[in-house]
């Protein structure tokens, strides 16, 4: 695999900080981006630079013209774009009545329409080029929905409800766009937790409303158990990039404790719309 140009978002933590170095590492001009990269986010953003192959970018992703000036500034200087890694996004849990409007908004604008502009961007180059990959990073919360992580969860099954489509839509023109559904690792996304806003709903719900602090606990717990380590997803993402075009699965899990599960309900749901594209004279779309 020859030098790419890929472009990160989210990398200044977690999964995008790995993806971003794994990169790097393997000789990828890589083009990180982030919020805050001169204030809240100096330091990481002067670390990550350090690599030779990583130029740390400002990017809102809940502004169309921020991202615009990435992805042109990008093109203008590479004249391609070969990877783009949706990774930037929100977590929220809590009893569902005590989001708010206002609340869904800020968890949608970015877990899915962050990810709408950079692919709206970034598409019309990679049909330029006939070729291309688009990595969304959903979650197992995408197959399935959790009780007390509503709005994540919703922000996760419209994610997967655009990759779906959009694979099939633009795999004839040499473009692969694909979801990773990565479980629970213990990243910084931990403390950034979204809560609703209502809170004063809370105590009509008794003892319900202290699963939430309950469900958290396990999930350390289980992180202590197993210690999940979260290169698994940067070494995912690798994979994906490595596999060949056209030919790179619609999902990958990458989920030690649950991971079964869900490639289980994967596995049955792709049998099935299989004869739902046939039954709609679109199964020359599933080659």
């Amino acid at each position: 695999m020859g030098q790419k140009v890929v472009f990160v978002t989210g990398t200044n933590s977690g999964f995008g900080w790995l993806i971003a170095k794994s990169c790097a590492a393997l000789g990828h001009k890589v083009y990180a981006t982030m919020r805050n990269k001169s204030t809240n986010n100096a330091a990481k953003s002067d670390l990550l630079s350090t690599d030779g192959h990583i130029e740390v970018l400002e990017v809102e992703l809940t502004s169309a013209p921020s991202v615009k000036a990435a992805i042109d500034l990008v093109i203008k200087k590479e004249k391609r774009i070969d990877v783009l890694i949706n990774n930037a996004g929100v977590y929220a849990t809590g009893l569902a009545e005590t989001f708010t409007e206002q609340d869904l908004d800020k968890i949608l604008d970015v877990n899915l329409k962050g990810n709408w502009r950079t692919i709206k961007e970034v598409l019309p180059h990679m049909r330029l080029q006939g070729e291309g990959l688009i990595i969304n990073v959903s979650s197992v919360s995408g197959r399935f929905s959790t009780p007390f992580m509503s709005m994540y969860n919703t922000s996760k099954f419209a994610l997967e409800g655009l990759t779906e489509a959009l694979h099939y839509e633009v795999r004839p023109l040499g473009v692969d766009v694909v979801l990773l559904q990565p479980g629970a690792y213990p990243t910084e996304i931990w403390g950034k937790i979204i809560t609703g806003s209502d809170t004063h709903v809370s105590s009509a719900y008794g003892d319900l409303a202290k699963v939430p602090e309950q469900m958290g606990a396990g999930v350390m717990q289980m992180f202590e158990a197993l210690k999940p380590n979260a290169q698994s997803i940067a070494d995912a993402v690798i994979g994906l990039m490595n596999a060949p075009k056209g030919k790179r699965p619609l999902r990958t899990v990458v989920d030690g404790a649950t991971g079964s599960i869900v490639e289980t309900a994967n596995a049955t749901v792709a049998h099935q719309y299989a004869h739902f594209m046939t039954a709609f004279g679109m199964q020359d779309l599933l080659v």
